[in-house]
């Protein structure tokens, strides 16, 4: 099979924040009409590498070629110009805008008179949606869309530009196992019209079944460059994390702890959402729930922590039926919730790591009107040291941070609140793993200390080996309650997709 010419060359590429190398002396040539991985842990500086592709951020050292000349990619509309597209991990939509809108921001068509041509956008995201087999209307606003849907629009809206290099940082974080199908026959249909993707992804099973070659990033620093075929999906998370015994990523599961319920929810209905849902969490349990896009976990969550308004049954914690209207109920009754969307409803990455931890809690830090920054900054320093948070400041903006280090940034603020239950929406999303590993071992520590966590997963793994029950949910309504030898695959899936379910 003859090589393919290189389309991208990335040459002794560096880059420094405050001093601070995240990227040091990267060489990559790209071939035209490949599908390149790009995989290494939280940190390792994959986002940086493909945001100076994409004109995000200037190199600090080094150089790229198109097509063998050098260019400069200021930011992103000269990115564009030059045929380089991105599929964020992170949303860039507007939610007040509808999805046609959005799809072709940027990017309007005019009719001969000025005016936007609203009805060929329509038509064209229609069809762009169709082919991703995603039933959005595109009339509906982006606020009313699920984070799968979202993410379905984001990545519309980068093949609408006809990209000759199409960066796709996660995309499949949120999707299902069909929509995932889906799109990788779409990126199969790209690469053979010669189009390069540059793919990034911590799952290495979809790394394997879709890539070309791959690349390992670690610390900054190139590991390696491999034709998929001469390698593993065990030899790849081995240069990931630069050890050679990769141990078992789960932690030992505790079983169902003895004693009364701390949660009991009954017949719970939130309208055209769920209807009738019932269960319940005792101390120190860790509770899965799992389900297809859509089910209704999400939602339900919210309800629990007053994000929602409810319309009939009961929520009673520690024995005593109580009222939750808004979230600031829920933190009274030592309720926390880590939401699936992280950069809309989580962090604020204009903050840095003290003001985000204390958010919540940052009465607990005033005297009289002022903050106490010291205290601030001895609890940031716990959390830094507990969850092994990556940073080179505690003043750094969390924009700047990885993936796994924000999320585990905003794991911190929820504890800071000293959550009896601790709710974690895709507590994993986007992050390598290491970093789930550590994530886990966090649950874990939780959970040993008392405290009672539900874990909500679209990964099977991931309920799999954290949690004693699974509950599962389909369309709004639970379909089982899975224990012991019944949380496997077959079992979630068979009553996620209705071939099981309660009578």
């Amino acid at each position: 099979m003859a090589v393919r010419e290189t389309v991208l060359s990335i040459e002794h590429v560096t880059k420094e924040f405050s001093g601070v190398a995240v990227l040091s002396d990267v060489s990559v040539d790209i071939r035209r009409g490949e599908i390149m991985g790009l995989i290494g842990e939280n940190g390792a500086g994959k986002s940086t590498l493909i945001k100076i592709i994409s004109g995000i951020y200037q190199s600090s050292a080094g150089v790229l070629k198109l097509d063998g000349k050098p260019v400069s990619i200021s930011d992103y509309i000269a990115a564009k110009s030059l045929g380089i597209a991105i599929v964020p991990q992170e949303f860039n939509l507007i939610n007040t805008l509808a999805v046609f809108e959005n799809i072709f921001l940027g990017n309007e068509i005019r009719l001969g008179s000025g005016l936007l041509d609203k009805q060929k956008m329509r038509e064209l995201s229609a069809k762009q949606l169709e082919d991703l087999k995603m039933p959005v209307g595109v009339n509906q606003l982006v606020s009313s869309l699920s984070v799968a849907e979202k993410q379905m629009v984001e990545i519309s809206k980068a093949l609408m530009l006809r990209a000759r290099i199409l960066i796709m940082d996660e995309p499949t974080t949120t999707l299902t196992t069909r929509e995932t199908e889906t799109l990788f026959s779409l990126m199969g249909e790209l690469r053979s019209q010669g189009v390069t993707i540059i793919f990034v992804s911590h799952k290495l099973n979809e790394i394997k079944a879709i890539c070309d070659r791959v690349t390992v990033l670690r610390d900054g620093v190139l590991i390696s460059i491999d034709e998929i075929s001469d390698v593993n999906e065990e030899d790849i998370a081995r240069k990931m994390v630069g050890r050679k015994d990769f141990t078992k990523i789960f932690p030992p599961k505790i079983p169902r702890p003895q004693g009364t319920e701390v949660l009991e929810v009954k017949n719970l209905s939130v309208k055209e959402l769920f209807e009738d849902i019932s269960f319940s969490l005792r101390g120190g349990e860790i509770l899965g729930f799992a389900g297809l896009v859509g089910s209704g976990r999400t939602e339900l969550a919210e309800s629990v922590m007053g994000l929602r308004h409810v319309q009939g049954g009961t929520i009673a914690v520690n024995g005593k039926t109580v009222h939750i209207k808004k979230p600031a109920d829920a933190l009274r009754y030592k309720l926390a919730y880590l939401s699936e969307d992280r950069q809309g409803k989580g962090i604020v990455q204009g903050f840095n790591l003290p003001q985000n931890i204390t958010l919540i809690s940052l009465k607990e830090y005033l005297k009289g009107i002022l903050i106490d920054g010291k205290a601030e900054e001895l609890k940031t320093a716990e959390y830094v040291k507990s969850f092994r948070i990556a940073a080179a400041s505690h003043k750094m903006h969390l924009r700047y941070l990885s993936g796994g280090n924000q999320q585990k940034v905003y794991l911190s603020r929820w504890l800071d609140t000293d959550p009896q239950i601790l709710i974690l929406d895709e507590p994993t999303r986007g992050i390598d793993v290491n970093a789930k590993h550590e994530i886990y071992e966090f649950i874990h520590q939780l959970a040993e200390r008392g405290i009672s966590c539900i874990v909500i997963s679209s990964e099977l793994e991931e309920v799999i080996g954290l949690c004693s029950r699974v509950y599962v949910m389909r369309e709004g309504k639970i379909t089982g309650c899975l224990e012991a030898d019944h949380i496997n695959e077959e079992d979630i899936m068979f009553h996620a997709t209705g071939i099981k379910g309660l009578n």
